[in-house]
Order: structure tokens, then C-alpha cells, then sequence
């Protein structure tokens, strides 16, 4: 890589890797590490091919899907291990529904299988059409809203409580950072 794509290489690291670690340690079922080694090993691949890319962060976005397919296709999928973390950033005295919903919603979202969180992830994270999702996981769009269906009852199962939050806490989330999937009962 020549001094100018490295130099621009690093700028987008610099500006954009934030974002990019919030999706991968959603995709990794809010385990830090595991989001962490997913968005190195995207990177790593960006900066091999970097000066072939023309739209980076979407390239590294679907580096990181295809990455985790990829773990749902292990023959032996490893366990995961939930393990309660504190909140990384103190929240402010109003926004503590929005913290709880957060907290919640990551341990549901550990819960479910790494597929099912994949494609809640894609469509409600991410925002991503049915068929933009049914594109990068290569299945069909029935697939994908099937999958979306029993995933979202069976997070409903998992987490009863996410629906006594209601909804007047998902609207007080702070930004798109932290958008959770949104659980009606």
C-alpha cells in the first residue's frame, strides 16, 4: 500500500471504526472481544484490497456479515458465554429507561442463536430492507422473514421484560448507536 492509501486507510479507521465496532459486537451477541476480532479481521481484508475499494465502509459492513455466516456454518459452533459487563459510559438520570432497555436487550440478544441475531441485526440495526439482508446472507427473502419472525418470538420468550419497557423507552433512545430491536407483545 503506497503512503496515500495508507493515509486514507487510517483515516477511515480513525473516523469510522466506532460504528463499525457497535455493529460487530451486536453481531457477536454484545460480547466486546468477540465484536473486536470480527471488526480486526474485516479491517485486515479492507487493507489487503484497499486500493480496489471503492465504497469502504460498505465493503467492511459486509466483510463483517459474511464473517459471521460463516461462524453459524462451523460444524461445531462454539458456546457462547454471557458474562455481565458494566455499562461503558455512565448514563444521565433521565436516560435510565434507556440504559435498562440497552442492558436488556443485549442479553436477549446473547441469547439467541448467532443466525437469528444476524438477521435482527440487519434489518433492525442496521435498518436494512428485507431483501438487502436476503442479498448479503445469501438466502431468499422468505428466509430472511421467517427467520425474522421466530426470532422475534422467540426473544419475546426470552425476555418477557423487554415488553414492560414499552415503548416510551425505545423512543428515548439517545441516537442510532443504540437502537435496539423494537418487541411488541
Amino acid at each position: 500500500m503506497d503512503a496515500e492509501g495508507l493515509e486514507g486507510f487510517r483515516d477511515f479507521v480513525d473516523s469510522r471504526s466506532s460504528a463499525l465496532l457497535r455493529t460487530a459486537v451486536l453481531l457477536s451477541g454484545g460480547d466486546r472481544h468477540a465484536g473486536e476480532d470480527l471488526l480486526q479481521n474485516a479491517l485486515a481484508k479492507a487493507a489487503g484490497r484497499w486500493h480496489r475499494i471503492d465504497e469502504p465502509e460498505a465493503y467492511v459492513r459486509q466483510v463483517l456479515y459474511r464473517q459471521q455466516i460463516s461462524r453459524w456454518r462451523l460444524k461445531w459452533p462454539r458456546r457462547e458465554v454471557s458474562v455481565a459487563e458494566p455499562p461503558e459510559q455512565g448514563a444521565a438520570p433521565d436516560a435510565s429507561a434507556a440504559a435498562e432497555l440497552r442492558v436488556v436487550m443485549r442479553a436477549a440478544l446473547s441469547r439467541l442463536t448467532s443466525r437469528q441475531r444476524t438477521v435482527l441485526v440487519l434489518r433492525y440495526f442496521e435498518d436494512l430492507p428485507e431483501a438487502d439482508v436476503a442479498r448479503l446472507l445469501g438466502c431468499s427473502v422468505g428466509t430472511v422473514r421467517s427467520t425474522t419472525h421466530r426470532s422475534l418470538a422467540r426473544l419475546r420468550t426470552l425476555a418477557p421484560e423487554l415488553a414492560a419497557l414499552g415503548p416510551a423507552a425505545v423512543e428515548q433512545r439517545p441516537s442510532r448507536d443504540y437502537s435496539p430491536v423494537e418487541v411488541r407483545p
